[in-house]
């Protein structure tokens, strides 16, 4: 059975670890993270981007084979379904279609609307059970085709938000979607405690966690990060164990065009980037 997500991430916050959102493409990544997660009795969050629940068909279709998989697979470790990066109108038609939480990124407009979209969606959201995530200051890079510039959020704003009585709240502060530059400064960690001091025990979302170091991603759960959001990462991973695949010509051996077989060693693969940054963020034997 799915869970809002607001309970995990309140009890990461006081027990200082993060919850990993590993965002979904397909039903092998998704029972991927679901295995994983089970393995290592971690709570888990399952993100969707508006791409990707397009790509699967639509949010129903997502929900159903979470569902089914939850069920089949015996699972029993806390799993929320999650919206990533939603707009106004996509929240709505996730929490229609049984997603047991949602973020709502206002990041690229005015803060007013920002405010308004979300005090509406506050209000919904605990009506029908569901947790809510919002954004300050856009996070850098692009992701299905949501682009920013990468902001730092303001601290003020980032109350402003909070007050309205989110779940949880991402701030931009320095971060970046995809791959980080070799020159990229790192995270403002002056900036993260001034939000964290604003926003109390609100949990706080890190997005883009591919490829931040170990010592930034501990030193950001120490200032209030109970959320990292992992997708670039599992992909790469994925990419390479399949190119391996090819390059070495199993698929040329015996069935080794079934699809089946060529899926597993990427697969085992994203297992692999999942139990990695579960030990990391500290989830392990949380659940």
């Amino acid at each position: 059975m799915l869970v809002s997500a607001k309970e995990m991430l309140n009890i990461a916050k006081q027990n200082h670890y993060a919850v990993g959102q590993f965002n979904i493409n397909n039903l092998e990544w998704t029972k991927a993270v679901l295995i994983t997660a089970q393995k290592n009795h971690s709570p888990v969050i399952l993100g969707v981007s508006e791409g990707a629940g397009k790509y699967m068909t639509g949010y129903k279709t997502v929900v159903g084979m979470v569902n089914g998989m939850l069920e089949e697979l015996h699972i029993t470790v806390p799993v929320a379904l999650h919206l990533d990066h939603g707009s106004y109108e996509a929240c709505l038609e996730c929490i229609e279609a049984g997603f047991s939480s949602v973020m709502y990124d206002g990041s690229h407009g005015p803060i007013k609307e920002n405010i308004e979209n979300t005090t509406k969606l506050v209000a919904l959201c605990r009506e029908k059970g569901v947790s809510l995530e919002s954004e300050v200051g856009a996070i850098g890079g692009e992701e299905d085709g949501i682009v920013g510039n990468g902001e730092f959020a303001d601290p003020a704003e980032c109350k402003a938000i909070a007050d309205l009585g989110v779940d949880f709240l991402a701030a931009g502060i320095g971060n970046i979607h995809g791959q980080y530059p070799k020159n990229w400064p790192g995270l403002n960690f002056e900036v993260l405690d001034q939000i964290q001091k604003l926003t109390g025990s609100l949990p706080l979302v890190l997005h883009g966690g591919t490829g931040i170091p170990k010592e930034m991603i501990q030193e950001a759960i120490s200032l209030g990060v109970s959320k990292i959001n992992v997708n670039t990462e599992c992909q790469l991973s994925f990419a390479e164990a399949t190119r391996k695949y090819f390059e070495s010509g199993k698929d040329l051996e015996g069935k080794g065009y079934d699809p089946r077989k060529i899926m597993k060693p990427g697969v085992d693969a994203i297992q692999a980037t999942v139990e990695e940054k579960m030990m990391i963020f500290g989830s392990v034997d949380r659940a």
